[in-house]
């Protein structure tokens, strides 16, 4: 399990999460989601201790992740970024190594063990057929699988997403949240995945919660936070919810002004 405790940040003077508690719980994806600027990157990044916090807690386990080296952090939890620019002459296979970097011994030295748990983590996304490739000739979906895989090289219980699928085709968006959400399940991994996209959310996810100016305005299952009351109020725009066509969840649409 995750758990975050009255986490609180400040940029200088400005608050921008404050108090923020949440529990993810192995085996389950939380969805985080909000309107731009709510703190859903600000929250990512200060639980993976990326930026520090002037309050509060994040644990697993009882150990408390804040207080740890970065090093012994990374055998707790691993990050996939929003999409960036990794080394283009770096290979598949180089790059999704260098997840097991906190196991490696003080000569940085790869064993056959560490080949083989990155082996195993570009098969689990269905990527083994890019290891010899270069990452500058991949596609923008094809990197994020590269960097899913790189943080499940990384063999931790916790996996964090930042806005994973925000330059993402609809194909990208839709085979990478199936596959997150497989390995959840299949994995026992506790999954925290901040996204924009409400749908994605509802489909993909176990638990939501929508986070506003920086304060958790509800969480609960995708039918009790995607309420067109509180999806309306919240990002200043009338919705209507439905049922999905060809799912057990509830489907976000705009509604008429």
């Amino acid at each position: 399990m995750l758990k975050i405790e009255a986490l609180t940040v400040s940029y200088g003077a400005r608050r921008v999460l404050s108090e923020v508690s949440l529990e993810v719980n192995s085996g389950e994806v939380l969805a985080l989601i909000g309107p731009n600027g709510a703190g859903k990157s600000t929250l990512v990044r200060a639980v993976s201790g990326i930026i520090p916090a002037q309050g509060g807690k994040v644990s697993t386990g009882g150990e408390d992740l804040l207080a740890q080296t970065t090093m012994q952090r990374a055998r707790s939890l691993a990050v996939v970024p929003q999409a960036v620019s990794l080394p283009p002459a770096f290979t598949v296979w180089e790059t999704v190594l260098m997840g097991r970097t906190p196991y490696l011994n003080f000569l940085g030295q790869v064993s056959s063990k560490d080949e083989e748990i990155a082996r195993l983590a570009l098969t689990r996304v269905d990527a083994l057929d890019l290891a010899e490739r270069r990452v500058g000739e991949l596609s923008g979906g094809e990197q994020q699988r590269v960097l899913l895989a790189r943080a499940l090289a990384q063999s931790t219980p916790i996996l964090l997403l930042d806005e994973p699928t925000s330059n993402l085709d609809l194909h990208y968006q839709v085979s990478f949240m199936e596959t997150v959400s497989s390995l959840a399940h299949r994995d026992n991994l506790a999954v925290l995945v901040a996204l924009h996209d409400l749908n994605l959310a509802a489909r993909y996810s176990d638990r939501v919660a929508l986070l506003v100016e920086g304060k958790i305005k509800a969480a609960g299952t995708p039918q009790q936070v995607l309420t067109p009351e509180l999806i309306s109020a919240v990002y200043h725009l009338p919705v209507q919810v439905i049922p999905h066509p060809f799912a057990d969840v509830p489907l976000v649409l705009p509604g008429k002004g």
